[in-house]
């Protein structure tokens, strides 16, 4: 079983390698014609599609409804899985990932990745002014913004989901824009953050849930989005893993 998987998991890798070179040269052009991120990352949507379907993974996705063309939105998602980026992709619209500054040091994928999105150094106080900056600039443009707001994979216990940092509903509630929590179901099952980077065959799941208004709100409603927000996510965490109220219990006392 074990060796099955280490070779599921091989080829997966080697097709998220390959297709990325594939598609390469598209980010370029997009990257270097004046005003064509955009279309770049509409290419990074195609490449998560392709991603999938060549590794013979189906995702199901609800509540595409929730989500009105021509609107900005913050879409805050839970954080479990390296497989967690990869598959925001299929949210649609311009959609621009805030991600951690360590990309930026991979080969060709770090250059992407900084071009089309924005990479933060959590550490640095600076760094994550100049984030907030950039990503309400990406807003103005009519760019939505993909954040975890845990701050990384940072849970020893999934599913259940770390305390959510503020950057997420402090940015939608000064641009005035609905946040929309996102559920990741499965992508702790699919490929554990457990150091072995071994995929597991299962199909996986995304809910977008109904979207939170902030609209006249301010920073003294922070901690009500958030919460509400956080809850979302988790209440479909429990339910699409069938834990019993007693193991929510134990997970959450540990």
């Amino acid at each position: 079983m074990i060796i099955l998987k280490r070779i599921y998991s091989i080829y997966a890798f080697l097709i998220f390698g390959l297709t990325f070179l594939l598609l390469f040269p598209l980010f370029l052009a997009c990257i270097w014609i004046p005003n064509w991120e955009k279309y770049g990352r509409k290419v990074n949507q195609f490449w998560a599609n392709l991603f999938f379907f060549l590794i013979f993974m189906s995702i199901k996705v609800e509540g595409k409804e929730n989500i009105k063309k021509g609107q900005s939105y913050i879409f805050a998602a839970n954080h479990f899985s390296y497989l967690d980026i990869a598959m925001m992709g299929f949210i649609p619209g311009d959609v621009v990932y805030i991600g951690k500054s360590s990309i930026r040091k991979v080969p060709l994928f770090g250059y992407y990745f900084k071009k089309l999105h924005i990479a933060v150094n959590r550490s640095s106080i600076k760094s994550r002014s100049e984030v907030l900056v950039r990503a309400k600039n990406a807003i103005s443009k009519g760019s939505s913004i993909v954040i975890f707001p845990e701050g990384g994979i940072t849970t020893g216990m999934p599913p259940h989901m770390n305390k959510f940092k503020d950057g997420a509903f402090t940015l939608a509630i000064d641009k005035q824009i609905p946040l929309i929590p996102v559920t990741l179901s499965f992508n702790h099952l699919i490929l554990p953050d457990d150091g072995r980077l071994l995929l597991n065959f299962k199909k996986g799941k995304i809910v977008i849930h109904p979207p939170i208004q902030t609209l006249g709100l301010t920073s003294k409603d922070l901690s009500s989005i958030k919460n509400k927000c956080y809850n979302s996510i988790q209440d479909q965490l429990w339910e699409d893993n069938n834990l019993l109220d007693t193991e929510k219990t134990i997970i959450q006392t540990l």
